[in-house]
């Protein structure tokens, strides 16, 4: 465990000056114009909710006013509110490696979980284990005990590699991309490739992949995925998620959320259910036009975006945020390797929620994970790296001065942290 402060004379590895002449050189320097960020701050909470696109407004806007004002229950036509569920799930498929017709966008990743996790497991029926991992996001595993009389094997608690825990027993691995708390990337084509080599299912959780890194679900024969649009995607708070279900899946897929929306023929109201051809069958209840309409913004964005320079400044500012913190003396819990690596940087500290406190005061915007873990999310589009030299230089200021122990940055008694 690291000492509560660091030396304040710790001088940084860099210049301010050398990170802005990589940034004079970065492809996606442009994309930082087309969001809405406040003055004085560095964003790097971008991995827990995404800046706001400058479009957004006037697409709400004009959504809520035109649409809706005017068209008023005319535009589920006049304005494609009937289709866009599919049709912003074909502008979110080659973000994450998928073909047309595999991608659904609607309600939240949690249902959506439930939703693919009961349909793997309903296409294993003679299968009784789900294999995951014990530092999931809570909801992952808060859904594998409620989906059924399912024994769970959990990374980190029943063994220490997935081929313990893989078996012919095993129905459904249910892993997420990258770790939320560490930022480790799994290797997806080898757990994938594991996992049905014991004719074992695969569901990918992409929350903190999705607009962080190339995914490849199609090339790596993935089965099923599930993500969010909030975080690296910017389509703003509460925006809905999407869905991943591979075409040879889509005939056989029984998901047990069986609304209106997922029935062949919403409006012919059939007193019994028939599903919709394709990934329309996971569609369950109406689709949230207003939330839609900040993600179409943001799509907009995303449309223009190289995923291999994405990628490539990912690495650049999260290794320059990693060597410019390294003299501080805190464990880095992300990997040092790039290729193990998503998009952000997860440091220790026994004080961790005072120094991130202490952080957002100075306008270095990360977050905390219980117990002890400073959190830095790395978006590039909005991110540069004169940002990364300006976050490092203040962490190294509130340790070095031990501002942190300031009673104001002191949890709240009771608080939640």
């Amino acid at each position: 465990m690291p000492s509560e402060a660091a030396p304040a004379t710790v001088p940084l590895p860099r210049t301010r000056r050398s990170a802005e002449q990589l940034d004079s050189g970065d492809p996606l320097r442009g994309m930082r114009e087309r969001f809405t960020l406040p003055e004085g701050v560095v964003y790097l909470d971008g991995n827990s909710l995404g800046a706001l696109p400058a479009a957004t407004p006037a697409r709400v806007a004009e959504l809520v006013t035109r649409e809706w004002g005017q068209g008023l229950i005319r535009s589920w036509n006049d304005a494609g509110w009937y289709d866009l569920p599919r049709g912003l799930g074909d502008r979110i498929a080659p973000l994450v490696g998928a073909a047309p017709g595999q991608v659904v966008v609607c309600d939240s990743t949690s249902v959506n979980l439930f939703k693919v996790l009961t349909a793997a497991l309903r296409l294993r029926p003679d299968r009784p284990v789900i294999v995951s991992e014990l530092g999931s996001f809570p909801t992952d595993l808060y859904l594998t005990e409620g989906v059924g009389s399912y024994r769970r094997r959990l990374l980190g608690r029943d063994g220490d590699t997935l081929e313990e825990l893989i078996g012919a027993d095993t129905a459904v691995v249910l892993l997420s991309h990258v770790d939320y708390r560490t930022g480790r990337l799994q290797d997806m084509a080898a757990v994938t490739e594991l996992a049905h080599r014991h004719g074992a299912l695969v569901v990918w959780d992409l929350c903190h992949s999705a607009g962080a890194l190339p995914v490849r679900l199609d090339d790596c024969g993935a089965d099923f995925a599930v993500g969010c649009t909030y975080k690296y995607l910017n389509g703003g708070p509460g925006s809905p998620a999407f869905l991943y279900a591979a075409t040879r899946h889509q005939q056989d897929a029984e998901q047990p959320l069986t609304g209106w929306f997922g029935h062949a023929e919403p409006f012919a109201f059939e007193p019994g259910y028939r599903p919709a051809a394709g990934i329309g069958r996971f569609l369950t209840g109406t689709p949230p036009l207003l939330s839609f309409a900040g993600l179409q913004a943001a799509l907009d964005i995303w449309a223009e975006v190289d995923l291999d320079a994405l990628r490539a400044k990912s690495l650049s500012l999260s290794s320059l945020f990693l060597e410019l913190t390294e003299p501080l003396g805190l464990e880095s819990v992300t990997p040092a390797e790039p290729e193990q690596r998503g998009s952000q940087v997860s440091l220790r500290h026994p004080q961790a929620y005072q120094v991130m406190q202490a952080l957002i005061a100075r306008g270095v915007i990360g977050d905390f994970r219980a117990p002890d873990v400073l959190r830095f999310g790395f978006t590039p589009l909005y991110l540069s790296h004169a940002d990364v030299w300006d976050a490092a230089e203040a962490l190294r200021e509130v340790l070095g001065s031990g501002s942190w122990r300031d009673p104001r940055f002191a949890a709240p008694a009771g608080a939640v942290t």
